[in-house]
């Protein structure tokens, strides 16, 4: 297997580590506001606001997604973070969770649109098919880590797991020996995100005249929900709600796919809703921005929304 750690030294009592996590975390990071970036520029945005957004919400974001993480656990029943509250934020340690993630970095781009008056429709449609992209390309450090992997499978795909790295259910190494292959349920996800966020972009660009403000949005919740539903099926990990047989993440996810099935009926006003009756059917562009020292464009200069 992988080494998770590229290389390491120490400065002192200090000891500093180069991870493949944290290295791919930042590769998805990158190749999804890259992803971004580029779809607030088709239409006519200025794509800087995405890359001067990134400072806030990766922090944020990471800081939200290991939250969830701790608390997807510990409503699981796990008591180890209530029982070792210093580990909360060991955000090196490993566990993070896509859901809280998008929470606080949902907070964290409205506070950003609304200080730089930006279309929060346009961030939001532009950032869904790069949140898929993102993920997807950070999923390989979850194969290095030998974590978010399935049920035991004969499958020609089926990946190796050492014993320290397995689940209490599978560490009988007489009924699981080293040749058990398990599920790589981290490459489903992978391959459901590349292949959805494909589908978004290409829908947006093939009818751009159906992709009103937040149809991509929409088709985000809708597609992420249900690949994560699916994905559950292989993840005997995830902490379920008591009493039952499904996991929280899945009842989430059933809820985004819902909502989302839901958003696209209202944006295409197959549902009337009265608070959505008069959303736009365009994006609106922020005033230009202007550096120190220069004067601010007249209004024939702006750049106009492009189709």
């Amino acid at each position: 297997m992988i080494d998770p750690v590229i290389f390491s030294f120490d400065i002192g009592s200090l000891h500093f580590a180069l991870r493949w996590y944290g290295v791919l975390v930042m590769s998805g990071a990158l190749a999804g506001s890259w992803v971004a970036a580029k779809e607030i520029s088709r239409h006519g945005e200025n794509g800087d606001h995405l890359w001067d957004a990134l400072i806030i919400l990766l922090p944020v974001g990471i800081l939200g997604a290991r939250l969830w993480y701790v608390a997807n656990a510990t409503l699981g029943g796990n008591p180890y973070y209530m029982q070792n509250p210093g580990q909360i934020l060991n955000i090196p340690a490993g566990g993070l969770h896509f859901f809280g993630g998008l929470v606080f970095g949902a907070g964290a781009l409205y506070w950003y649109a609304k200080k730089h008056k930006l279309d929060l429709w346009l961030m939001l449609d532009a950032l869904a098919p790069a949140a898929l992209v993102g993920q997807a390309v950070a999923r390989p450090a979850n194969f290095i880590n030998q974590e978010l992997y399935g049920q035991p499978t004969t499958l020609p795909w089926g990946i190796p797991i050492d014993s320290p790295h397995r689940l209490s259910q599978y560490s009988d190494m007489s009924l699981f020996p080293d040749t058990t292959r398990f599920h790589p349920a981290f490459a489903y996800e992978m391959v459901w995100n590349f292949l959805t966020a494909g589908l978004i972009l290409w829908y947006v660009r093939r009818y751009p005249e159906k992709s009103k403000p937040g149809t991509a949005f929409a088709a985000w919740l809708l597609l992420a929900g249900i690949g994560r539903v699916l994905l559950e099926a292989f993840r005997p990990d995830q902490p379920r709600i008591p009493g039952t047989d499904t996991s929280i993440t899945r009842a989430v996810a059933a809820v985004m796919a819902l909502a989302g099935v839901i958003m696209l009926l209202v944006r295409n006003k197959v549902i009337r809703v009265p608070f959505a009756e008069n959303w736009a059917d365009n994006y609106k562009l922020a005033p230009p921005r202007v550096e120190k020292g220069e004067k601010s464009p007249s209004r024939s200069k702006r750049r106009r929304r492009k189709r």
